[in-house]
């Protein structure tokens, strides 16, 4: 089992286990309010909100730490299996060029002249891959649409089911999918544009279920196409699939 399948995994259970925790705050609110201890302080509902509107986070949380697993797992084959740029399938040989000639970051002309000199130089030597890291952007970005593209980009075509697509593509609230939802409170949340009490509001614990419900079931369509492109030697030229055994 590669470690995003278990990161994945783990991670979604402590999500549930936290709304575990959310039901029943949410059950005890139903019957008065709930107190910290025997003769404590009630929990307000602007505290139960910023409860609940850490869901929000975490979700997003468990997307973008998948993501980065997934492709951090490819470079980490790549560099520790040695293959050469001429090993990898188009996709993945044009990110080791974007990377390594860094064509998409702003260069004076000496140091342009330095990248394209060692493009050239591992061309012609042909050496093999020992540092290569796909360059994923900025954090908080990523929904189904740019998880899509970001997987062509790798050569990796994704194979979701519909069940899966219409999970996050149902309008879900503020007539946006669950993916991109949660990925807009994320934002919002980190640059104070509301408050984490206006987060949690009009939401309960079932909407946060089904939310999160969504959001795992197209996330483990994701990692399981990502283990079948590992599985099935994807990431390599065509001839070299059937003939290198990947440890």
């Amino acid at each position: 089992m590669y470690s995003f399948v278990q990161s994945f995994e783990e991670r979604l259970i402590e999500i549930e286990s936290y709304l575990e925790l959310l039901e029943a705050l949410e059950n005890q609110v139903q019957e008065g309010l709930p107190q910290f201890g025997g003769d404590g302080s009630t929990i307000t509902v602007q505290q139960q909100r910023i409860l609940y509107s850490s869901v929000y986070l975490q979700l997003y949380n468990l997307v973008e730490s998948t993501v980065t697993k997934c492709v951090d797992s490819i470079s980490e084959i790549v560099t520790s299996q040695k293959f050469r740029p001429s090993d990898l399938c188009d996709e993945l040989r044009q990110e080791w060029v974007r990377v390594i000639a860094q064509t998409h970051v702003e260069l004076n002309y000496e140091n342009r002249l330095q990248s394209a000199l060692a493009l050239f130089n591992h061309l012609v030597k042909s050496q093999p891959i020992l540092e290569f890291e796909v360059k994923k952007g900025g954090g908080g970005n990523w929904d189904d649409q740019a998880i899509f593209k970001f997987s062509q980009r790798l050569g990796l075509s994704l194979k979701i089911s519909p069940e899966a697509q219409q999970a996050v593509k149902r309008p879900f609230r503020n007539d946006m999918g669950t993916l991109l939802l949660i990925k807009d409170y994320r934002n919002k949340l980190a640059h104070g544009n509301i408050s984490f009490a206006e987060c949690g509001e009009n939401t309960t614990v079932s909407d946060l279920r089904q939310l999160t419900y969504s959001v795992s079931l197209y996330m483990r369509e994701v990692v399981n196409c990502f283990e079948s492109f590992m599985n099935n030697r994807e990431f390599l030229s065509p001839g070299l699939r059937a003939e290198r055994i990947i440890a």
